[in-house]
């Protein structure tokens, strides 16, 4: 099943704040509830404490999925991915994006602020909540990463 709407928990280190905040306004208008985590300033924060309460959120039930931005995005996708129940992809193009969720059940998207992605982050926010999940032999693998 696609994420339909509901709460969203979008998280990122100092370069990503302003993509966040975009993020944000762009999801809201499509009726999710957004919780946003990342520093108090802009000043330089620890990615594995920002993913860390990302996926808390998600592990706990208060939000149905997540997204996270770094420099790279990979110290991001590496950190959220040490949590139980959690499946994080990095991807930088909606196709990536689709495939995350329709192959691997990706419940947290990371992107990468820097470096090779000159994306629209909306498009690929976008196609990945809009896919859904295929099961069948893609089940049975997933459930073998547990």
């Amino acid at each position: 099943m696609s994420f339909q709407t509901g709460t969203i928990v979008i998280g990122s280190d100092h370069r990503a704040r302003e993509i966040v905040d975009n993020l944000s306004l762009h999801l809201e208008t499509l009726g999710w509830t957004v919780h946003k985590q990342y520093g108090a300033s802009e000043d330089s924060v620890d990615y594995p404490c920002i993913a860390n309460a990302v996926t808390n959120e998600i592990t706990s039930g208060v939000a149905v999925c997540g997204v996270l931005i770094c420099g790279s995005g990979i110290g991001m996708s590496m950190a959220a991915n040490k949590s139980d129940g959690i499946r994080a992809a990095l991807v930088h193009e909606p196709v990536a994006a689709e495939m995350s969720r329709r192959h691997n059940d990706a419940n947290v998207l990371c992107m990468a602020a820097n470096g090779p992605m000159n994306s629209d982050y909306n498009a690929i926010v976008d196609t990945w909540l809009a896919t859904d999940f295929e099961g069948g032999r893609h089940q049975r693998r997933v459930a073998l990463m547990r």
